[in-house]
């Protein structure tokens, strides 16, 4: 295990058992708490998601058992690997429990040493996961997430949105004149731009939740849950500048000047019956209007779009 404290969510509706298991792990992990299935869900998906999640079966309104298998129909929470603590002892029990996708399952009473070193074992086991799994989700040149990790996040982003009632918002940016600059400088130093203008763009993004993926060739898009129209449209003057910033020069002798960014901008308030193309679709045709009109600017949507387009 890390040195940092694993975060662990603990989700029952009583206190005493709440306090039990608390008191058990806090010397050793961040314990966070839930006392309903709601807002166990709401935890899990947060920027700052646990570790692991040890989950009662019996609770009023949404009983464990569901709770579980929203996680693992989440995206952005499937891989957090719960554990069942739950008086119900019966084999039926336990197997309905994996089944729904729990790494195990741990019947009352208990022995704390054998319960702290599951979960041990567990967290330790996610990490390992989660390393790998970043490899498998980071852009190698530029080190910012990739294409990858850019369809998971909207994926998981556009439901809590659609749950919430949250706007969602995208950026989406292209280098101007990239291919001439590679041609006229070479691809080492077409690979170096693109290292620095991942780099200053990232530095643009300062919330949690926002993540900035290189989206395919010298194009980038940011994500942005919880963010309306003109918030992205801030953030997105903010890249413009900060790449401008850099003074890289694009010496092609049909540009011959600093290298530059046109960007799009939207954002949209999802419902059920349409899927995150449509952020993609938008954001992407105001780009398109973006290098139409010139380069080195950006367009945005004049208000958050209605998911009314297939």
């Amino acid at each position: 295990m890390t040195n940092d404290k694993p975060r662990v969510l603990i989700v029952d509706d009583e206190r005493s058992n709440i306090n039990i298991l608390g008191n058990l792990l806090e010397a050793e992990c961040e314990v966070v708490v839930a006392t309903d299935g709601a807002s166990a869900l709401r935890r899990a998906s947060a920027a700052d998601k646990p570790d692991l999640i040890l989950l009662d079966v019996m609770m009023p309104d949404m009983d464990g058992y569901e709770v579980c298998k929203r996680l693992k129909d989440d995206a952005t929470t499937r891989d957090i690997p719960v554990i069942f603590i739950t008086a119900m002892g019966e084999e039926d029990d336990e197997e309905q429990g994996l089944s729904v996708g729990a790494v195990d399952y741990v019947t009352k009473p208990f022995s704390s040493a054998i319960l702290k070193m599951r979960i041990r074992t567990h967290v330790e086991l996610k990490r390992l996961r989660d390393h790998w799994q970043r490899l498998s989700t980071v852009d190698a040149l530029t080190q910012v997430a990739n294409r990858r990790r850019f369809d998971e996040a909207l994926d998981g982003a556009w439901r809590r949105a659609v749950r919430d009632q949250q706007p969602l918002a995208l950026i989406m940016a292209d280098i101007d004149h990239f291919k001439a600059f590679n041609d006229h400088h070479g691809h080492p130093a077409g690979d170096a731009c693109l290292r620095r203008i991942a780099a200053a763009m990232e530095g643009e993004v300062r919330r949690v939740g926002d993540l900035l993926v290189r989206y395919g060739g010298e194009e980038f898009a940011c994500l942005m849950p919880g963010v309306d129209v003109d918030g992205a449209e801030a953030v997105a003057r903010r890249m413009c500048l900060a790449v401008h910033g850099l003074g890289i020069a694009n010496e092609h002798p049909d540009v011959l000047a600093p290298v530059s960014i046109s960007i799009g901008v939207a954002a949209v308030i999802p419902t059920s019956e349409h899927g995150p193309q449509v952020l993609v679709t938008e954001a992407d045709r105001q780009l398109y209007d973006a290098k139409r009109g010139g380069r080195n600017r950006l367009c945005v949507a004049a208000a958050a779009i209605a998911a009314r387009r297939d």
